[in-house]
């Protein structure tokens, strides 16, 4: 599997593999003890804890034409910011996981900002 870092970093693969497979999975996130990962196609997408400004949830909305009408099915999104933007939108597989996700990364990234930045506020 290639690591690939969100922020222009150097990796140090043998810290990394060891910290993705020892990790808490949520979905395709990987919650490690320094490092924040989550699967895309054939890579493994990292940030360190200490590089996370920032992170909320976004919960997208998509209309959907059901068998007895219609309705919205909602997709449950984490938000990692870093570097003065928003950095990447992960896909969780439902609210449970994403209220699960939100109470680790407190714990894990005690000072990042949480929530999403109001009109004009710096990311």
């Amino acid at each position: 599997m290639k690591f690939c870092p969100l922020l222009d970093r150097s990796p140090d693969r043998g810290r990394l593999e060891k910290d993705y497979q020892s990790g808490r999975r949520i979905g395709v996130l990987s919650l490690g003890e320094q490092s924040l990962f989550f699967r895309r196609m054939m890579k493994v997408w990292y940030i360190d804890y200490a590089d996370v400004t920032r992170y909320f949830r976004r919960v997208q909305l998509v209309p959907a034409k059901l068998c007895c009408g219609k309705g919205d099915f909602q997709i449950e999104n984490l938000v990692i910011c870093g570097d003065g933007r928003e950095l990447a939108m992960v896909q969780l597989p439902g609210l449970r996981a994403a209220e699960e996700t939100m109470k680790e990364l407190k714990i894990r990234i005690p000072h990042a900002k949480v929530g999403k930045p109001e009109e004009g506020e710096a990311i």
